[in-house]
């Protein structure tokens, strides 16, 4: 495993994120992931999986503080006593006496950036949280946040991946000392069967999924959480740091320009 550094905090390169899994499935993919390895775990209150995944984490040999463990508060709650009274119901369904890390999970468009940061840094006062940060935000809201706060924000947590490398958003991230965490790092599937993926893997021995993987953590200070409830393809994805994509092969797999002319409306999403 791999680890990016900050606030003093070592983190896995490489989680579990848990986005559209049932509370079984959440269960057991969380129970699988941490016996295969995993010490990095993403939830959120919109997933309602956080009681499965707290149980999965209290049923595992592995001891609570080897277990970085993310949540993030749905974007309604935009005062401050509705952040920390949602907090604290998701750090008692953990069933953990607080999380490492609290992100607001979009940036709601009616409420007030002020307000939703002095909640994040209400939650660290009471012990909810160790670190904070945001998810979802632009190169200016980030700016803003980061003004705004008394807590340093520890992470963005935003779509990246090889059809979108936000190039922008991840030089600010560096030069300001902040966390870049990619979301859906294999493109919502495309990775698996994408060609140039699969041909450049085989020079390495490696899948093409496994070579997207790699093309993310390659980069300094981003963590990724690839979701996967598949006890095969959570070895895989694991399976990535005994090799490392030359320059030439990490800017061919960079390919921006491709997601006009197909990904972008096949997946609806961008």
């Amino acid at each position: 495993m791999e680890y990016v550094t900050r606030a003093d905090e070592q983190v896995p390169v490489l989680g579990l994120g848990t986005w559209q899994m049932d509370e079984e499935t959440t269960y057991r993919s969380v129970q699988t992931a941490l016996e295969l390895g995993y010490r990095h775990i993403d939830t959120a209150q919109l997933y309602e999986n956080e009681s499965a995944v707290g149980r999965a984490i209290t049923d595992s040999p592995v001891d609570r503080e080897e277990v970085f463990l993310t949540t993030k508060v749905a974007p309604t709650h935009r005062t401050v006593g509705e952040i920390v009274r949602s907090t604290e119901r998701s750090v008692e369904k953990l069933g953990v006496d607080t999380v490492d890390l609290l992100l607001i999970h979009w940036p709601h468009p009616l409420a007030e950036l002020g307000k939703v940061i002095a909640g994040l840094n209400e939650t660290v006062a009471q012990g909810l949280t160790r670190h904070i940060g945001v998810s979802n935000f632009d190169v200016e809201r980030l700016d803003r946040a980061r003004t705004l706060s008394s807590v340093p924000i520890f992470t963005n947590q935003v779509l990246f991946h090889p059809w979108w490398p936000q190039r922008e958003l991840l030089e600010y991230c560096q030069k300001n000392n902040v966390i870049l965490t990619a979301y859906s790092p294999l493109a919502n599937g495309w990775a698996v069967d994408d060609d140039l993926l699969s041909q450049v893997g085989a020079t390495y021995d490696k899948t093409g999924p496994q070579t997207a993987l790699r093309w993310t953590t390659q980069h300094k200070d981003v963590m990724t959480i690839p979701q996967s409830g598949s006890r095969d393809h959570l070895a895989e994805n694991i399976d990535i740091f005994d090799f490392k994509l030359t320059a030439e092969d990490h800017d061919r797999i960079t390919r921006p320009s491709y997601l006009k002319t197909g990904l972008a409306q096949m997946n609806g999403m961008f």
